[in-house]
């Protein structure tokens, strides 16, 4: 995976030529993602799925995340990105059914990891409830929570410290479920800007 090849971009997204994910990460260069937000809706609210990162990820293991989410490789276009929803949830999904929330910029700056990625990002309406839809790719995730989606963005916002998600770990093949109070240090650390851009980005489509 490390040496998988992508292209790289100035922070203006002009092209600069083609690397491996390992440099990429190493550098800083700046790259292009694939993000797709799944939300649905419950009791006459709208809810925003969570993807929960396997725990042997090299990256922010144990997490929770965009719903689904990869890199573009060097010979892909941003619809090929759709693939993410389909290879780590298991949903059959055509790039039409996706509405365009833009490209936004993240940047997340670690010890020895440098991401700066300029994230084309989706929304996907998941016509129903059943979580029996989703099929997870273990390896990348570990399970999938829910919560409301003006929950998510009070928290994102700063005016709550905490909120609650449930949802389920594939066991042994059955679903355990769960439910628990999270809070931004059990995000991956996007940037600020990344997500509150995002969150008003989706609350726009949502009331389309």
């Amino acid at each position: 995976m490390e040496n998988e090849k992508i292209r790289i971009y100035d922070e203006n997204g002009i092209a600069q030529g083609v690397a491996t994910r390992q440099t990429v990460h190493e550098k800083g260069c700046w790259h292009e993602t694939f993000h797709c937000w799944v939300v649905g809706r419950e009791n006459n609210k709208d809810i925003i799925y969570l993807q929960l990162r396997s725990k042997d990820k090299k990256d922010f293991p144990g997490l929770f995340d965009i719903t689904a989410a990869g890199h573009l490789m060097a010979d892909e276009a941003v619809r090929d990105g759709v693939r993410e929803v389909q290879e780590e949830l298991g949903l059959q999904v055509d790039f039409a059914e996706l509405t365009s929330l833009g490209m936004i910029k993240d940047q997340i700056n670690l010890l020895n990891f440098t991401d700066n990625e300029r994230c084309h990002c989706f929304l996907y309406r998941k016509q129903d409830n059943n979580d029996d839809a989703f099929e997870l790719q273990t390896e990348e995730v570990s399970g999938i929570a829910k919560v409301e989606f003006e929950e998510l963005a009070e928290l994102v916002m700063g005016k709550k410290e905490e909120v609650e998600v449930e949802g389920f770990v594939p066991v042994a093949g059955e679903s355990s479920r769960f439910k628990k109070q999270i809070g931004l240090k059990d995000l991956v650390p996007h940037s600020q800007d990344y997500l509150k851009k995002v969150i008003k980005q989706i609350g726009l489509a949502l009331k389309k």
